[in-house]
């Protein structure tokens, strides 16, 4: 017999970590070859990991909720004869190290109850100040508001003493721990206690309890719903939110799709909806306004070479994801049309790749699809703005003419944008919505696709 080392594979360029979240497989199954062995999770996307070859599964390497590294093994096979000697040479070189980490906006709710370690285990405490920390801890450690000196002094269980992301993460679950330890006798007398999130340990605002009261039920959420509401509550306290409001008279780009619809679907074979129109303009106006197409970073401004667009789509279960359109300014308006019913079917479908949902510079929203006439959008961080559109609807509208202004039915629709003050003002706020305005606006009637 030999054996085979399943490891988690590579599922994206900017995908480095996944949550192995059930595993389909226990010790001592049998395996078919590319039979699903386990779920997995990165981010917002949830697919499977199938094994490559069939065989028995002798050994679960980590747990359901922990996150592993691309590369790792997470589970080991016997097989018949000696094929998978070769595969194990071959493989030993990746760690076996086990990473448990999380991603940044993740609360203690998305671990298990950890203390810090104690003393008598703690051996030295690296206070170096030249000592090496990804970007990532340095992005939690700002986040959580940890200071340089209290870093240092975090225990590191990486290599050569490096600080991980789980090592940063223990540390602010149990200083948690400790601040809301008399809170938890509340719960004692059957009120329903909200614990404050591991970024809220140091807020000046106290925790908010809300009791259930009779015939209630509590609901708990589920991982995505954690995800988007920690990103939201960071989102909110990290950027302050400005909003600007146009309205924009689309009646050329209605009629204009109304007259190439039927021939696009038996061309194409699919449906040209308005969100790639929508999007078309907002990339031409990113084009006008760079300095909108931006991220901060501390006191430093990032201005992002490519116009990565994504699109807020609601899923069946109720949550949310974003799928990304990367370089949308160099697609015509039938591949972004391709790219929007892509996404859209495989996000509805849960087949999204995690790559999918990575590398957005601005984000669009399209509140209209739910009969919503406008609304104020959350920045979907670490992006400076998030447009949305409203439903369109015929209104009587002022038009000027040649021989005077007249009273017509036109196809109006609201336009809204949420930006971050920091670095976008109003002035190139507004500038820069009235511009998607204006290409819509002046949708060419004759133009052919």
């Amino acid at each position: 017999m030999g054996i085979y080392k399943l490891v988690l594979p590579k599922m994206g360029e900017s995908v480095s970590e996944a949550t192995l979240t059930n595993w389909l497989k226990s010790v001592g199954d049998t395996v078919q070859e590319d039979e699903a062995v386990v779920e997995i999770a990165t981010d917002k996307v949830d697919s499977d990991v199938p094994s490559p070859v069939a065989g028995k599964l002798k050994e679960i390497l980590f747990r359901e909720g922990e996150v592993v590294q691309v590369g790792a093994v997470i589970a080991i096979l016997e097989v018949e004869g000696e094929s998978g000697v070769e595969e194990v040479e071959r493989q030993a070189e990746v760690p076996e190290e086990k990473f448990e980490v999380v991603a940044p906006g993740l609360d203690a709710l998305e671990m298990e109850n950890k203390a810090l370690p104690s003393q008598d285990t703690v051996q030295t405490t690296i206070t170096n100040e030249n000592r090496f920390y990804s970007p990532l801890v340095k992005s939690i450690a700002q986040e959580e508001g940890i200071a340089q000196d209290e870093l240092d002094r975090i225990l590191g269980s990486g290599s050569d003493g490096r600080v991980t992301k789980q090592d940063v993460l223990d540390y602010i679950a149990a200083k948690g721990d400790s601040n809301s330890s008399q809170s938890s006798a509340n719960t004692a007398s059957g009120e329903s206690v909200i614990q404050p999130r591991s970024s809220d340990a140091n807020a000046s605002t106290p925790v908010q309890v809300v009791k259930s009261m009779n015939g209630d039920e509590i609901i708990e959420m589920d991982r995505m719903r954690r995800l988007i509401s920690d990103h939201m509550v960071n989102s909110v306290k990290t950027s302050p939110h400005v909003f600007s409001v146009v309205e924009a008279d689309v009646t050329n780009l209605v009629n204009w799709r109304n007259k190439v619809k039927d021939l696009f679907k038996k061309r194409e074979g699919e449906n040209i909806t308005f969100t790639p129109l929508i999007i078309e303009a907002i990339s031409k106006a990113l084009k006008d306004f760079p300095m909108v197409n931006v991220s901060v970073d501390g006191y430093n401004i990032i201005k992002r070479k490519h116009i990565n667009i994504g699109m807020a789509a609601a899923l069946p279960t109720g949550n949310l994801i974003v799928p990304v359109i990367k370089d949308a300014d160099q697609l015509s308006l039938v591949g972004l049309s391709r790219s929007v019913n892509d996404l859209a079917n495989r996000a509805r479908a849960n087949e999204l790749k995690p790559d999918d949902t990575q590398g957005g510079t601005f984000t669009f929203t399209n509140i209209g699809a739910f009969g919503n006439i406008f609304g104020m959008p959350i920045i979907n961080q670490p992006q400076a703005a998030i447009l949305a559109v409203g439903t369109i609807k015929k209104k009587p509208a002022v038009l000027e003419t040649e021989h005077g202004d007249v009273i017509a039915i036109r196809h109006m629709m609201y336009i809204t944008m949420s930006y971050d003050h920091r670095v976008i003002d109003g002035a190139l706020g507004g500038t820069f919505i009235k511009r998607v305005a204006d290409y819509l606006e002046s949708w060419d009637s004759d133009r052919t696709i």
